[in-house]
């Protein structure tokens, strides 16, 4: 809300359209893992191994793609930093997870496609009841202890000298990101960035950048070049890596390191993307409104399709709709990749819209309850 006028604030398309393309880099890194496609997976089960070619074309595509999950991070830091992080907005992200675990697994079950087993229907059940915890998605159990903790790292950005705050994300940095950006063995406490620390780490970043309203690369040239670069960098890194441990069976561990999302040049791209986005300028029309709608909605896309009853199987499902992944030509396999980006993106979207509308019912019909007006009371107090 502005303060002075009280009228709410247009959400930045430009920034809400970069969310959008950093879900479907997202998906697009999902698609090549579940193909088997990128070098170096596992052959994949009944099926061809995949060409050389696809190969050579799926690393590229998840090194110009593995940026996403950090820009959706710093997204959220940099816009959250300045917010007041209420518990209503917990409260709704919290029940927006459970809202997925739950009715995703009902309507399977009620359709008899659940694949849970009886050997593991308690640790599947632990998962349902218990999905943040579980990390029955990875990437939501780091992203709320990230907004759970968001209020004071907000503390921090505020009461931390300028010089300070540089120093403390310059000590993360060198923990998380640098040194096992060229050590070529495992540390114990690299979580290659699947952890609540890295986000954190970029949280701060996004912080940092918003406080100080720092410019990252001057122009929207150099901010193209510095994603364009670090990408490719990605890229060569991996290629080299994969090949040299095929051929002398050293740096096995290293040719996945350009694919971690604590990897320095998987960070630079994130920065050099974001930074692009920020000096662009959508015009106001129906696609600018369009993209405002689906923007806070692209956690749903993340939700559904990797669902625990689920990620196993949207693939097999999609094949049924668009054929079988071609393995032999790239041009199909691209085709292929798109369309399933798309109608994976499209789904999701559309369903959460729905989860949207319900949760918006409920807030109206409970909005005099004992329990929604001490939440009120609760986020008046906080903030």
């Amino acid at each position: 809300m502005d303060q002075a006028t009280g009228l709410k604030q247009k959400r930045n398309a430009s920034i809400e359209l970069l969310r959008i393309i950093a879900m479907l880099m997202i998906v697009a890194l999902h698609y090549n893992y579940y193909t088997r496609a990128l070098l170096g997976a596992k052959e994949p089960v009944n099926r061809i191994s995949p060409s050389a070619g696809i190969q050579i074309f799926a690393t590229i595509v998840e090194s110009f793609c593995v940026t996403g999950v950090n820009v959706y991070v710093f997204i959220t830091g940099y816009y959250l930093s300045k917010a007041k992080v209420k518990l209503s907005k917990v409260f709704r992200l919290i029940c927006q997870v459970y809202f997925y675990t739950f009715l995703v697994s009902l309507v399977m079950m009620s359709v008899g496609t659940s694949v849970v087993k009886e050997d593991d229907s308690i640790f599947k059940t632990v998962q349902y009841l218990f999905p943040i915890s579980s990390e029955h998605y990875w990437f939501v159990t780091a992203y709320v202890i990230m907004y759970v903790l968001a209020p004071v790292m907000n503390a921090a950005v505020r009461t931390l000298s300028r010089k300070q705050l540089k120093a403390v994300i310059t000590g993360l940095l060198i923990w998380f990101c640098f040194v096992k950006s060229i050590v070529p063995v495992l540390f114990v406490t690299d979580k290659m960035g699947y952890d609540f620390g890295w986000f954190v780490c970029v949280y701060l970043i996004a912080a940092y950048v918003r406080e100080y309203d720092v410019v990252l690369f001057h122009t929207a040239k150099k901010s193209a070049l510095v994603y364009l670069i670090s990408c490719l960098m990605i890229a060569a890194t991996s290629i080299s890596f994969y090949y040299i441990s095929v051929k002398l069976n050293k740096f096995n561990y290293y040719a996945s390191v350009p694919f971690h999302y604590n990897y320095i040049f998987t960070l630079t791209g994130s920065l050099g993307l974001f930074s692009l986005f920020r000096f662009y300028r959508m015009k106001e029309n129906v696609f600018a409104d369009v993209v405002r709608v689906a923007g806070p909605l692209t956690l749903g896309v993340y939700l559904l399709h990797m669902h625990v009853e689920i990620k196993d199987e949207w693939l097999i499902w999609l094949e049924g709709i668009v054929g079988e992944v071609p393995l032999e030509s790239v041009p199909m396999f691209a085709l292929h990749m798109i369309l399933c980006i798309l109608m994976i993106f499209g789904a999701g979207i559309f369903v959460d819209w729905i989860r949207k509308m319900i949760f918006d019912f409920f807030g109206r019909v409970l909005h005099d309850t004992k329990l929604f007006k001490a939440i009120r009371r609760w986020d008046e107090e906080l903030c």
